[in-house]
């Protein structure tokens, strides 16, 4: 599991020529992002000033990562390109396939029992064209990545949206789909907008209940679930380097609930300790070569409002502990408010489960603050009113926290230790009673909490906070539970409170790990064999996407009409149909099936033009498709929030659907849709979004003169006869106009590798 110091060496002799002459093209300092940014163009000049928020850009990744569940068709994908090996450093992680429900060992066997088609794929294909594989149970891929490959001033992408998580480590990593992947994979740039510049001023000092989570709770609170998107968010100040590596890690790896394209901080010694505690001295003493290029310039630092387009300013030593939810992980609410908040909104006090950990709060660190508050409960004689389950984020933390004693303090409260890897963070929890769908409440450390995400249960209450934050609530039992001021009742009968969080940000006596989980790849993979069988469920070799016949799109059908927050979980459902993500037509029969229909309030229930009849929207749209009838999908704001899912894109696109138009896109989401050779466009007048009607037919007018920066008219014939014209706008640049021409990017790729 080497970390490639000959790609760091030669990007650290690049970096500074790059930031130099960018710093003389624009004259004027440079933020950490933009350093990032301009020494990884793929054009030989770095100097070129781009317009935030607006040019299109090429760039060179360092490296990329892929969990298993967007592995699959990520690397699918991959073997349809014509390459023999990866061109960039990839890895592998799975830790998306596991199931909790009963504890670590008979998790993960069953896991490997019933995914082993899925693992062995994922293995052979790594070992044929040069991909590093990480094994069931080696731990989840963010904290993987932290630990062993995330470096100051690198870029890299992954099919995942919390890849943001590096950003801790100084890094501008960012969450793609898998086709974005595919293209770096076989050597061809990364495209991306040119972010904006978001800059968070963090000054004074953490004390007592307050962590690093609460920083980014805040700022959820602050930006929303959308006041990120397209932008960089950039840590600095006093503040920022008071904290922890892997507290960075949680900060930025919850920047991809605001829609942030990535979040990062400047190099500082808390990196520069990491590191080193992770057996990357060699890294630290390069970095510390070049340290002044990797942070913004002071004089960014010192008049932030001239460099960024938005500055927000923290003081870390009057933040309160934050609680967040329920059901979107931007309803900020600070701990001492709380039961005032929840018996107002009738949210259920009664706290059923605390979980801890997932990628973005399983570090040693948090697990040894949370761990104290565990250990006052044993040591004061309160027993837990919840369940408590944990989650490690590598074998590496888990056998280090194991050995210093931290599980067991949790194990004396009866704590259930899952698997290292995501488990209820992304649905892969079998949690008990969860089918009978009541009303209940749970605490966890996770970054997502949208409806019926953790366990299924659309009534379930899930609230984002910290670790320690967790252990001190579901110690309690009580959702309004303030630690700073409320008192406990032990077994005694005695009022007792709880000390606030101590820990250690790296363990004293260092890491240390029997098997990481780590698989090298053959030096050689020409004879390693891969196979599909026809007849599997879980794997499907594909097939390209039909490309553009020219001509105008008409006669299309209304799909459905979606209201409100319409996330990559509704239209492609993790949890159960995990299974089926490497095998597009199963996994289609869960399209859109968590989207609300505008004209019934209903989920999956949608008129079907063919009969008249309601039903469920994949079935009704195989009709559509079968009757060689095209569909479109209307959304509102934000549409595709969440996850990196191209699933959420492959899925519509494989079942006929051909345009996606809605209020506002998350920009991973409309990026998955133009790879996938689908229309993405947004209403030039939001209200236009209600003159779509159930029985609308549609004709596109103007696609044959499909050019950048030039709006698209859509007829949407109603029913009685009337018309209504629709002006749509959109992104495309002239490369993703060949995407759709082609059929899909991938159509192109193998084009081009076989002409």
């Amino acid at each position: 599991m080497a970390f490639d110091i000959d790609m760091i060496k030669s990007v650290y002799s690049k970096l500074p020529k790059r930031v130099e002459a960018a710093r003389k093209a624009t004259g004027k300092p440079l933020t950490l992002s933009e350093k990032i940014l301009y020494s990884h163009l793929t054009e030989g000049d770095p100097s070129k000033p781009y317009q935030r928020g607006e040019s299109y850009v090429d760039f060179e990744p360092d490296r990329i990562a892929c969990q298993d569940a967007t592995a699959q068709m990520a690397l699918l994908q991959f073997m349809q390109a014509g390459k023999d090996k990866v061109a960039v450093p990839t890895t592998v992680h799975c830790d998306h396939l596991i199931q909790a429900k009963i504890g670590a060992a008979a998790d993960l066997q069953n896991a490997i029992n019933t995914s082993n088609e899925v693992f062995n794929f994922l293995e052979s294909v790594s070992n044929k064209y040069g991909i590093g594989f990480w094994k069931p149970g080696a731990g989840i891929i963010h904290q993987v990545v932290l630990e062993n490959y995330a470096f100051p001033g690198g870029m890299m992408i992954g099919t995942d949206s919390h890849t943001v998580n590096a950003g801790g480590l100084g890094m501008v990593a960012v969450g793609v789909g898998g086709a974005d992947a595919v293209d770096v994979m076989a050597g061809m740039p990364w495209e991306l907008k040119f972010p904006k510049l978001i800059g968070v001023k963090l000054t004074g000092k953490m004390n007592g209940w307050t962590s690093s989570k609460d920083v980014i709770l805040k700022v959820a609170g602050i930006l929303t679930v959308k006041g990120g998107t397209g932008a960089i968010v950039e840590y600095f100040g006093d503040g920022a380097k008071s904290l922890s590596c892997t507290g960075k890690g949680t900060i930025c790896n919850m920047g991809a609930e605001i829609g942030a394209t990535t979040s990062t901080f400047g190099y500082d010694e808390a990196m520069e300790r990491y590191l080193r505690a992770t057996d990357r001295a060699e890294i630290a003493d390069l970095a510390n070569g070049i340290k002044e290029h990797l942070t913004g310039d002071d004089e960014v630092y010192a008049n932030p409002e001239q460099y960024f387009d938005q500055v927000i300013e923290i003081d870390l030593s009057t933040l309160s502990p934050h609680v967040n939810g329920p059901f979107t992980p931007d309803l900020a609410t600070p701990v001492a408010e709380m039961r005032e908040k929840a018996v107002a909104n009738d949210w259920p006090t009664k706290v059923e489960w605390g979980l801890i950990g997932s990628c973005t709060n399983s570090s040693y660190e948090d697990l040894s603050r949370a761990a104290s508050i565990a250990q006052q409960a044993v040591d004061k004689g309160l027993k837990p009113k919840a369940e408590f389950g944990i989650n490690p984020g590598s074998e590496q933390v888990r056998y280090t926290v194991e050995r210093d004693g931290i599980l067991n303090v949790f194990e004396k409260l009866g704590t259930t230790i899952f698997t290292n890897a995501c488990g209820p963070c992304i649905g892969q929890w079998a949690r008990t009673g969860a089918d009978k769908q009541e009303k209940n409440t749970i605490v966890h450390s996770f970054n997502r909490n949208f409806a019926k995400r953790a366990d299924g249960n659309p009534n379930t209450h899930a609230f984002v906070t910290s670790p320690e934050m967790v252990a001190a609530i579901a110690i309690s039992g009580d959702l309004g539970f303030n630690p700073i001021t409320d008192t406990l009742t032990n077994e005694k009968g005695e009022q007792v409170k709880l000390n606030p969080p101590v820990g250690d940000e790296l363990p004293s006596k260092g890491f240390d790990v029997e098997d990481p989980g780590f698989q090298a790849p053959a030096a050689d993979g020409s004879s390693v064999q891969i196979n599909v069988a026809e007849d599997s469920k879980r794997l499907q070799l594909l097939a390209g996407f039909a490309p553009w016949d020219g001509k105008n799109i008409t006669g299309a059908r209304l799909l459905i009409k979606a209201q409100g927050k319409c996330t990559t979980d509704h239209i492609s459902m993790a949890g159960p149909w995990l299974r089926f993500r490497g095998h597009l037509d199963n996994i289609a029969d869960n399209t859109l099936i968590g989207a609300v229909n505008a004209f019934n309030g209903e989920t999956d229930k949608v008129k079907s033009q063919l009969t008249g009849e309601y039903g469920p929207v994949p079935a009704t749209q195989r009709a559509y498709k079968a009757a060689g009838i095209p569909t479109i999908v209307v959304g509102d704001h934000n549409y595709g929030e969440g996850s990196s899912r191209e699933h959420a894109a492959m899925q519509p696109r494989h079942l006929g659907v051909r345009a996606v138009l809605v209020k506002s896109f998350a920009r991973i989401h409309e990026t998955n849709l133009k790879k996938q050779g689908m229309l993405a466009l947004t209403f030039a007048n939001e209200s236009d979004y209600d003159k779509v009607l159930e029985d609308d037919t549609f004709d596109f007018v103007d696609l044959e003169n499909f050019a950048p920066g030039k709006p698209l008219t859509i007829v949407a014939k109603h029913a009685d006869g009337s018309e209504d014209s629709i002006s749509t706008n959109h992104t495309y640049n002239d490369s993703q106009i060949d995407w759709f021409k082609a059929g899909s990017a991938l159509n192109l790729i193998k084009k081009q590798n076989n002409a």
